[in-house]
């Protein structure tokens, strides 16, 4: 999962964290919800989930950045840079509509940050919206203009099988003309598990896998509903779970991180990574990994994919 793109400088692991559990755990719910290189304890990712009203406009972005906006929920954006308008097609909820997104290259942000401003499809309710951003590499070959992501261009893929079934969305994929940001978003049924195996990418030993920062944020069907996510290292000298719920994100520096959706109660979340490589490599907890040749006899869960890209009509 590469296209063999590398900037000069590859690290060779995630730099030690000692961060503790409320940290690593960030409530949503009250508003905005931010976190950047210093708070994470790590290289490269800052990340935010923004809830706008109608009228709200931001500005945002920074400069040497390059930049992610996914649309969650609430309705659409529309987002101006110069004289350049670009509108993200609104979705209710996650689980109503495949996602649009906008990516802004760093070449972008100069004397001017663009703003973003709230569409919502329902008068009085916010419009919630994903940010991810990291800094330039020399890495060549990227895009150099913004690239409006709609829902036709998400490629949807099935993973798993039984209760492990899920359906991953790619958004920005590692073959896409980015730098160092991948966007993911997956949708779990009630009961299911994801991020399953548990699986790691906190040391380059490519093809098997590589160095990504990466934030969990949350919604479910259920506005009051909750599911599981663990982070745990080999030796579990680090090893917490936390119940989350809707708005909510979870910082993985390194270790295992595998989630589960409690029963009755579908859940999705959408994942920032950033690194040195295109890619999405990772291992797996080898105490655990058998589990994915038990899938070839195994059938995928039939009430996934959850969300199915939209056929135009006639």
């Amino acid at each position: 999962m590469t296209d063999g793109a590398v900037p000069p400088a590859v690290q060779p692991s995630a730099p030690p964290n000692d961060l503790p559990a409320e940290r690593l755990h960030l409530r949503g719910g009250r508003g905005d919800v931010r976190l950047d290189p210093a708070t994470a304890g790590w290289r490269y990712l800052s990340f935010a989930v923004l809830e706008l009203a109608a009228g709200d406009v931001r500005s945002f972005g920074q400069a040497d950045h390059e930049t992610a906006v996914v649309v969650l929920a609430g309705g659409g954006a529309r987002v101006r840079h110069k004289r350049t308008s670009f509108e993200l097609v609104g979705r209710a909820s996650p689980f109503e509509a495949l996602p649009t997104a906008l990516y802004l290259p760093a070449e972008l942000f100069g004397d001017r940050q663009p703003t973003i401003e709230a569409v919502p499809s329902v008068a009085g309710s916010p419009v919630t919206l994903a940010v991810a951003s990291a800094p330039s590499s020399a890495r060549s070959a990227t895009a150099t203009r913004p690239i409006l992501i709609e829902p036709s261009d998400v490629r949807i893929e099935v993973r798993g099988a039984g209760n492990a079934t899920r359906q991953i969305n790619h958004i920005i994929a590692p073959d896409f003309p980015a730098d160092r940001l991948e966007v993911v978003e997956v949708l779990t049924p009630s009961g299911n598990w994801s991020s399953w195996p548990p699986h790691k990418h906190d040391v380059d030993d490519m093809p098997r896998e590589a160095v990504l920062e990466e934030v969990y944020t949350y919604r479910f069907r259920r506005p009051d509903a909750w599911g599981l996510q663990r982070l745990y290292r080999a030796d579990r000298s680090r090893d917490f779970a936390w119940e989350v719920r809707s708005g909510d994100v979870v910082i993985v520096t390194d270790g295992y991180h595998p989630f589960v959706a409690a029963h009755g109660d579908d859940a999705y979340y959408l994942n920032a990574l950033a690194g040195d490589r295109r890619t999405m490599a990772c291992s797996y907890d080898p105490d655990l990994d058998w589990v994915r040749g038990t899938w070839q006899n195994s059938a995928a869960d039939p009430r996934v994919p959850l969300v199915r890209a939209q056929v135009p009509a006639g």
